[in-house]
């Protein structure tokens, strides 16, 4: 079972798409939160499970999709680290 560790810039993403859809809905973001770490979640037993991102061409940079937001994440040997939550429609940088 494989380690899920948290960069900063991940957990700052996850608060900045918190607060942006709470200012329609606390509820809703909650939920789209919740759904979000769920999906991170899956990386436990399936570490493999998201696609090779196609922009950086390098195995151990993965990422999963969650509606609009792509999660990206590294395979570093039992660990893995989330990068980032990126919205699909912005440029990666």
């Amino acid at each position: 079972m494989a380690k899920i560790k948290w960069s900063k810039r991940a957990t700052k993403d996850l608060k900045s798409i918190f607060e942006h859809i709470s200012l329609d809905s606390k509820y809703y973001a909650v939920r789209y939160i919740d759904k979000i770490i769920l999906r991170v979640d899956q990386l436990q037993n399936f570490p493999k499970s998201g696609r090779i991102v196609p922009e950086k061409e390098d195995p151990s940079i993965r990422e999963l999709i969650e509606g609009n937001y792509r999660i990206f994440y590294k395979i570093h040997r039992a660990d893995l680290v989330i990068l980032r939550i990126h919205h699909s429609t912005r440029k990666i940088n």
